[in-house]
């Protein structure tokens, strides 16, 4: 005789055979719909943007252009997050972790996804571990100084600088800007102090206040020299950028300094995000470059947004794997490293 316990176990496991037959195929028709329905679902709530910056800075800036514009096409609002600290490694790794479901992104520029890799000892890989939707729009640096400084133009200035050895002061707010400077003290033979910043827009207020002396900055910087709150003395641009074409290039003065094309701003995603997810998202990243009133506001914090055929993942990521192998063999032979 079978102990009672094991009669009533067989009694409970067993299923009839219809009812049995009616639960495997429901659970056969699950996978077949739950990935794709998922991402035409998507987005059913709001996006989270990190910037992994100060809040008014450049990124920030054009990060809030971009979501805004974006909102219409996905029919979700994208909320912009600020995350500063350790030349944006700090808000980079935490997307490189967030769940890889299109409801978290990054708005990534030059040094969180290219220049960090070669000075940091990074938690994460600044390719591998992203997926990228989309490249925005591409910017160039300028030097700015004080408004009092007495040097006229670059030669004056590099004359000044080399007359008074290590008494500028030099504010630097990324990792890039940290390469830029480095080129310039090389190239003019001049010696000056870094001052380190967690966000550039904290670096120009003290150059406005007369704090620090020069600091290398983009192009959305233009509008405090036009009110005279500071000067500029020229861009490290191959040519004179269109949108400020008054402004000489450091090659028009007979110093060889180019980083042409090396600032931009991208869109990226954490790696293993659904091809269904980051196809909407660059969809709607593309529908609102297109947008005139976006395009403005992005001409007004000048920056040049990339052709139409250059707006893909497969654009992003050849732009930034490029970069990787032109700047990170010069930061090892200028022997740069995280302050």
């Amino acid at each position: 005789m079978q102990p009672r316990y094991d009669t009533a176990r067989r009694h409970t496991t067993k299923l009839p055979r219809r009812q049995f037959l009616q639960l495997a195929a429901s659970a056969a028709a699950l996978p077949a719909v739950s990935p794709m329905g998922w991402a035409q679902a998507y987005p059913s709530r709001p996006i989270t943007m990190v910037v992994a910056g100060t809040a008014g800075g450049a990124p920030d800036a054009v990060g809030r252009v971009v979501a805004e514009g974006m909102r219409g096409s996905l029919g979700q609002p994208i909320i912009i997050e600020n995350v500063s600290g350790a030349d944006g490694s700090i808000g980079t790794g935490r997307v490189a972790r967030a769940r890889p479901d299109g409801y978290t992104i990054q708005l990534g520029i030059t040094s969180t996804h290219m220049m960090n890799g070669a000075l940091y000892s990074l938690p994460y890989d600044v390719v591998n571990d992203f997926a990228p939707i989309s490249p925005l729009a591409a910017v160039e640096y300028f030097l700015f100084a004080r408004k009092t400084m007495p040097a006229k133009d670059l030669n004056e200035l590099i004359a000044w600088l080399k007359a008074n050895p290590n008494k500028a002061s030099v504010g630097v707010a990324s990792s890039f800007i940290r390469l830029a400077t480095a080129f310039f003290q090389k190239q003019t033979g001049t010696q000056f102090t870094l001052v380190p910043y967690r966000g550039i827009a904290l670096a120009f207020q003290d150059l406005v206040a007369g704090q620090i002396d020069l600091a290398f900055g983009v192009t959305d910087t233009l509008p405090l020299v036009r009110a005279g709150s500071i000067k500029v003395f020229g861009t490290a641009s191959d040519t004179r950028w269109p949108l400020a074409p008054d402004i000489p290039t450091f090659g028009e003065m007979g110093l060889p300094l180019s980083f042409s094309g090396a600032a931009w701003y991208g869109l990226f995603a954490p790696k293993g995000t659904p091809t269904e997810i980051i196809d909407r998202l660059n969809t709607a990243t593309v529908q609102a470059l297109a947008d005139p009133a976006v395009r403005s506001r992005l001409a007004d914090l000048g920056v040049e947004i990339f052709p139409r055929e250059q707006q893909t993942p497969k654009a992003l990521g050849a732009l930034q794997k490029a970069q990787i192998e032109k700047w990170w063999p010069i930061v090892k032979e200028f022997g740069i490293k995280a302050e």
